[in-house]
């Protein structure tokens, strides 16, 4: 009756936000009196999975198979709900990332449980089951009640800090009955982007919008980031003009992201934008608009015209950094 836990990884490197899933769902283990089991899916060293103990994991399923080292919703769909029967798990974990939201919710549909997404919370079981998300674009918190014998969660990434402990995790070799169905989708080619952290898991993250004026001027944002070793995001419409690539693009209809540090240069802040962002543990907006919205949300403002407040705060961390 384990709490199972999909264990994402990228070319069989385990990421920061597996971590946070696991140890999210070792806290559900220890309320309900069980334990963790985690499924690792394609081409993932043993030494690597044994490492998911010293997050919370007390054993892993292995799915060695090959056509799982590129992502496919319907076989890790298929590959969940096989391993869930296998532990009679009651609880499943996942993350609230593009791969969750793909995978998570058909998983609940075909165990006819209850689903909670993007979970920024430890589930209440003092008197029941009780699990709190965001609601209407980050403007208010919903405490949701599962009723369901089997519950299914999404996590929020960058919710909480990882800690890492001590253990290691049994592997278990499991065999999932795929068919040819299951990958009736192929992955021809996979683009990655290297040199940067994802969006997804960083710490710092540097934006830039319409404000900017064109791609020319993303050199003082860059500039930035790397002084800082901040990941670089951008605003709707600067990826829609092509200034920067997609995956960049956070807000509503792009990424959603928690960093501790958001620095928001030349975006005005609609709730579009904000609904990507208002998770950040700490908003810095520079905009010379003193009467930009995301003034609101913001926990510092800097107005002024970004050619000129953006070096010089660039520099100031440049010093900074050779004085400590």
């Amino acid at each position: 009756m384990s709490v199972i836990v999909l264990a994402e990884h990228a070319q069989g490197i385990f990421k920061k936000k597996t971590f946070e899933a696991l140890q999210y769902a070792a806290k559900i283990a220890k309320d309900l009196g069980t334990t963790v089991t985690a499924i690792a899916a394609g081409n993932v060293a043993d030494s690597e999975m044994q490492g998911l103990g010293a997050y919370g994991a007390q054993k892993v399923l292995h799915i060695a198979d090959a056509r799982l080292n590129d992502f496919n919703a319907r076989a890790y769909t298929k590959a969940i709900i096989s391993a869930v029967q296998k532990e009679s798990a009651k609880v499943i974990v996942g993350l609230h990332d593009v791969p969750g939201k793909s995978v998570i919710p058909q998983v609940a549909a075909g165990l006819k449980a209850g689903l909670v997404s993007g979970a920024i919370a430890y589930p209440d079981t003092s008197n029941g089951f009780v699990v709190r998300t965001s609601v209407f674009s980050g403007k208010a918190f919903a405490n949701v009640s599962i009723t369901s014998d089997i519950k299914v969660i999404t996590v929020m990434p960058n919710t909480y800090p990882v800690v890492k402990g001590e253990g290691s995790a049994t592997v278990e070799q499991f065999q999932v009955a795929f068919d040819d169905r299951d990958f009736s989708i192929q992955v021809k080619a996979v683009n990655k982007v290297t040199g940067t952290v994802p969006l997804s898991e960083a710490e710092l993250v540097v934006s830039g919008g319409r404000g900017m004026k064109g791609p020319e001027n993303w050199y003082v944002l860059e500039d930035l980031a790397k002084e800082l070793g901040a990941s670089l995001a951008c605003s709707r419409p600067v990826a829609d003009a092509h200034w920067r690539p997609h995956y960049e693009h956070v807000g509503q209809t792009g990424g959603t992201i928690r960093p501790n540090l958001y620095i928001a240069v030349g975006i005005s802040g609609a709730i579009q934008h904000l609904a990507g962002v208002n998770g950040s543990k700490t908003i810095v907006v520079i905009n010379k608009d003193p009467e930009a919205p995301f003034f609101k949300a913001a926990d510092y403002g800097v107005i002024g015209d970004a050619m000129e407040v953006v070096p010089r705060l660039t520099a100031a961390v440049k010093k900074f950094k050779e004085n400590n």
